[in-house]
Order: C-alpha cells, then sequence, then structure tokens
C-alpha cells in the first residue's frame, strides 16, 4: 500500500512539475482508486458486524471483479498505450509501469482471499449437506 501511494504521489508531483502527461496520471490513478469505495464497504461491514452476510458476499465479489477488470484489464490496455506512445517520457513509463506491478501484488493477495473465502463457503455447504442426509425423519435415519 505505501508503494501505491508513493508512487502516485511521485506521478503527480512530476506531472505538475513538468506540465505534461496528466492524462497518463489521472487515468493511472482513476483506475487505482475506482475500488476504493467497496475496500471501504468491506471496513464498515466488518465494524458493523455485517460482513459475514449476503451483503458482505456481494461487495467481496464486485470488489473482486472491479479489481480484476479496471486494474489489471483496463490498466494493461492502458500501460500498453503509454509504453508505445512517443510523448511521455521514460520515467513516466516507469512509474505507470511499476504502478501496474504493485496492482499484480495485490491481484495476488486477492485471489489468495478470494480461495480462502471461497473453500470457507464451500466446506461450510458440504457440513450442511452431510448434516442434512443423516438428519432423523420420523424417527429413522435417512438413507441416501
Amino acid at each position: 500500500m505505501l508503494a501505491h501511494h508513493t508512487v502516485s504521489i511521485l506521478g503527480i508531483a512530476v506531472s505538475l512539475s513538468l506540465g505534461e502527461s496528466a492524462a497518463e496520471v489521472n487515468a493511472v490513478l482513476f483506475g487505482s482508486e475506482i475500488t476504493n469505495p467497496l475496500l471501504q464497504a468491506r471496513w464498515f461491514l466488518r465494524e458493523t458486524g455485517l460482513y459475514h452476510s449476503f451483503t458482505g458476499d456481494v461487495v467481496d465479489f464486485f470488489f473482486v471483479a472491479l479489481f480484476t477488470g479496471v486494474r489489471i484489464g483496463v490498466g494493461a490496455w492502458l500501460m500498453y498505450c503509454e509504453l508505445v506512445s512517443p510523448t511521455p517520457r521514460w520515467f513516466i513509463k516507469v512509474g505507470g509501469v511499476i504502478m501496474y506491478v504493485v496492482s499484480w501484488v495485490f491481484m495476488v493477495s486477492i485471489c489468495r482471499f478470494a480461495r480462502r473465502k471461497s473453500m470457507k463457503k464451500y466446506h461450510a455447504w458440504r457440513s450442511r449437506r452431510s448434516e442434512e442426509l443423516y438428519s432423523e425423519k420420523n424417527g429413522h435415519l435417512k438413507s441416501h
């Protein structure tokens, strides 16, 4: 997180001091901050004790989908456009690549989180299902 904010601040400062590449810097910042409302929603759900609910699952799903689509998908296209363009200076291009690499580091963490959460939900479902199969009905064990 510190690398993300440091590169963002440096990108803004360099763009302002040079008077160029504002479109590239703004596109990168917009793409990297678009998931922030969902991160804040997750925090508020945790603080109010509502995170482990359907609402928490919906927020997590949209966070992962938006992060993957915008920061990884659209981010790759923007990075390609920036790298092939002759207009931005080399250090602006390097900053864009660093931001994209930081996004991939976050993506790995998000994939681990999504896998852990999915597996936990799957095991809970399997546990409930096996309990239902062997629950008593009219005094007799239910056979499968």
